[in-house]
């Protein structure tokens, strides 16, 4: 008898697989680089990779439904006359007018509202819309400058001054001519239809030394009554959390790899910067070294997906996180309602990400005035404060079964780690172990 060997189905190289081959025939053909929006795509250690201990002999749980569990959070207190105090420790990120629709910032204002947290502007401006509509917002001071007059400093809360994001440390964002219509152009003072590149670093300025002269700039023109918040991209959290801390800050923003982008090259999505997870604990180090743990604040960004995530940032160390991707998402973007329309696009409603091009099916990153009619700011809102209170409510009852009565509570000694590599990023013990990789020269 003999015997026949059986088909063998056909092996892609690990280096060069499927989509790697795809990005090569792509740059062969066109000459030009990928640019797309939202946040990394790889497998990253994430917030996934720990898990909470919880009580039981050992630690005394709190009662779910008799015992409180508070989650309020002031920011800013340092320095500022008036500092922010919110109902819960998650907060909306920036995310421009013009990358996202008039209705889209509406609905953010009014569901950060609805649940006593903030909202911030973005790139490109503060809209009367997202000012009317948000009772705490927070001013975006990037280095492009666009829209930015000292009447709209003063108009809002805080000011963030931006000096990296996580998608893109180093790099500057992107606005398509297609998304630049007449009241995008005139707020930006650009040119309608053109596109435009925001600076990667501030014009008037090189180092801590004159963002300490910024910060003082900014105290002076409002009064130094609003918080100054500096947003940092993850790639060197220690350091830059320290200068910020010593220019002045009264809160720092940390955003690692997985925070989303409106636009940018996709190398610079996917090899600029560090996970999220490994960024926290060396920024807390820093304000520990500086005697200014809870002092200045740290709000923790990129890839926050639920109460579990806020829960893990805040026992890490940070006092509050920011969300932005997971807010469009509960806004009504990727929305398979319109799996129809992205798959016309070329694309699907889970993988969306062609964010730049201004055609989104959702009426939520564009500026096509039929497809914005899609968005009920009022729906929308109701939408994003309903997915708030549920984060806020998940995030309790982890610390609750932890013992903690306030979110702030929580810390490194109620976690363990599922691999070596969040164990080390994290520096908490491998489960099952005592054994920190890292610490004490192991």
């Amino acid at each position: 008898m003999t015997y026949q060997n059986p088909p063998t189905k056909p092996r892609y190289s690990a280096t060069f697989d499927e989509y790697t081959l795809s990005e090569i025939r792509r740059a062969a053909a066109t000459g030009i680089y990928d640019i797309r929006g939202a946040g990394a795509k790889r497998k990253l250690p994430h917030f996934d990779d720990l898990l909470f201990l919880g009580a039981s002999i050992s630690r005394y749980p709190l009662e779910g439904y008799r015992e409180k569990c508070e989650t309020s959070v002031v920011l800013g207190a340092r320095h500022a006359k008036k500092p922010i105090e919110l109902k819960i420790p998650i907060t909306i990120a920036g995310m421009s007018f013009g990358s996202l629709s008039g209705p889209a910032k509406e609905a953010l204002g009014r569901g950060a509202s609805l649940s006593g947290t903030s909202t911030t502007t973005g790139d490109g401006g503060m809209t009367e819309e997202e000012r009317g509509h948000s009772q705490t917002l927070v001013y975006q001071y990037l280095p492009s400058r666009y829209g930015m007059n000292p009447r709209d400093l003063r108009r809002a809360d805080a000011i963030e001054i931006v000096v990296g994001q996580g998608a893109k440390p180093g790099g500057g964002g992107m606005l398509l001519g297609q998304k630049i219509s007449d009241r995008v152009a005139e707020m930006r003072t650009l040119p309608k239809g053109i596109d435009q590149r925001s600076a990667c670093r501030h014009p008037d300025w090189t180092g801590p030394d004159d963002l300490e002269i910024k910060i003082l700039e900014i105290r002076e023109i409002t009064d130094w009554e609003k918080p100054i918040y500096v947003k940092v991209g993850g790639a060197r959290p220690y350091y830059d959390t320290a200068l910020a801390v010593k220019a002045g800050a009264d809160v720092v923003v940390l955003d690692g790899m997985q925070g989303g982008t409106a636009a940018t090259q996709e190398v610079f999505i996917e090899n600029v910067g560090q996970p999220t997870l490994a960024c926290i604990r060396p920024a807390v180090q820093a304000l520990q070294d500086l005697g200014m743990h809870r002092k200045v604040q740290l709000i923790v960004s990129g890839g926050i997906r639920n109460g579990a995530d806020v829960a893990k940032a805040m026992a890490l160390g940070a006092d509050a996180v920011s969300i932005g991707t997971a807010a469009l998402v509960a806004l009504g973007d990727n929305d398979p309602r319109w799996e129809a329309e992205y798959q016309a696009l070329g694309t699907t409603a889970g993988a969306y990400d062609d964010w730049h091009e201004g055609k989104d099916p959702a009426g939520i990153t564009t500026q096509d005035p039929e497809l914005m009619k899609r968005v009920d700011p009022v729906a929308a809102g109701r939408r994003l404060a309903n997915y708030l209170k549920v984060m806020t409510l998940e995030a309790q009852t982890i610390a609750r079964a932890c013992g903690k009565n306030h979110l702030h509570n929580l810390e490194p000694e109620d976690l363990c780690a599922l691999t070596i590599e969040a164990a080390a990023m994290a520096q908490v013990p491998l489960a099952g172990t005592s054994w920190i990789p890292g610490k004490n020269g192991f």
